[in-house]
């Protein structure tokens, strides 16, 4: 019998479900809820596969999650890349693939991180070139931290008085400054497996319980587009569960936010058609991860498919 572990936090829907539907379909593979204790270098693990949904806020699970993958358990998603992962490293590599991004700068964290002082930055331009990076990015735009998630620290600026006033907010969190794009249609896109990609037309200036109430919908053409842009992200980063964001200006989609390999799968926010697709294609996929055996993690994925000289978005292999 093959089992798959659930690692979680504070969800109360989706796991639950996932694992009673796991195991109603009873086919050679079990489901339950991670039981985690001590960790030794030489525990085995008793799981095949592990959906991890929370070791981005738990580093006791980020560690024990490597040795499991060392030890053969597959990961959902793999430790390793997400650890050394980050949204502005995300969309350099989607621009050298080819995919349509906003501009967007790094900045550096409004106060000095703890344990540095100024001469930790010796290295940094002061004042920072500020006129360029506005007239690079323009206004109205988006300050968010480089590595965040849930719309945590998440500012729109349309002005540079407006941007100082929200930077000084930010203490020592690395933000980043992008490109506002005034989209006509917002889609929200689940993609599981590096294959099965779910689109859901979303409006994220409504209030969030009326965000997937929009008042569009994808064209065949966009449908193509965007399933193709989905699965073509998730194979350069290597995430096997993923929501992927786009703005759609003038027809063309740009991707806005991909790295999400914990996204929500909550019920009341999804919505119930989005949650069923949710449950059923994750309960599929991971059944027939577990079938496969054991895996020790391969090297990652994204460098496969840039080349050396600025890249066309084709994979070498």
């Amino acid at each position: 019998m093959k089992k798959i572990g659930l690692l979680f936090g504070m969800e109360q829907t989706f796991p639950p479900a996932l694992v009673e539907e796991i195991n109603r379909r009873d086919e050679g593979v079990a489901a339950e809820f991670c039981k985690i204790g001590g960790i030794t270098l030489d525990d085995l693990f008793e799981y095949d596969v592990i959906l991890d949904r929370i070791s981005q806020d738990v580093p006791f699970y980020r560690a024990m999650l490597k040795v499991a993958a060392l030890n053969g358990v597959r990961v959902v998603n793999n430790p390793f890349w997400w650890t050394a992962d980050d949204k502005f490293f995300n969309y350099a590599v989607a621009q050298k693939a080819g995919i349509p991004v906003p501009k967007t700068v790094l900045l550096p964290s409004k106060n000095h991180p703890p344990d540095t002082t100024a001469e930790s930055f010796r290295n940094l331009m002061f004042p920072l070139n500020w006129q360029e990076i506005f007239d690079y990015v323009g206004f109205p735009s988006w300050l968010k931290p480089y590595d965040g998630g849930g719309w945590k620290h998440v500012y729109k600026v349309e002005s540079i008085d407006e941007f100082f006033e929200r930077y000084s907010e930010t203490a020592d969190i690395v933000m980043t400054l992008q490109e506002g794009i005034e989209f006509t249609e917002y889609y929200r896109c689940y993609c599981i497996g590096r294959k099965h990609v779910h689109i859901m037309p979303y409006e994220p200036r409504n209030p969030h319980h009326l965000r997937y109430k929009a008042g569009f919908a994808p064209t065949p053409e966009m449908t193509k587009t965007l399933t193709e842009l989905c699965i073509k992200i998730c194979n350069i980063l290597g995430y096997d569960f993923n929501t992927i964001e786009f703005a759609v200006r003038d027809g063309i989609p740009y991707a806005i936010d991909y790295m999400n390999p914990a996204p929500d799968a909550e019920r009341s926010s999804v919505q119930e058609e989005n949650f069923q697709w949710v449950l059923d294609t994750t309960a599929s996929f991971l059944i027939d991860l577990a079938k496969k055996g054991r895996q020790i993690p391969k090297e990652y994925a994204w460098s496969n498919f840039l080349n050396p000289d600025g890249g066309n978005g084709k994979s070498k292999r």
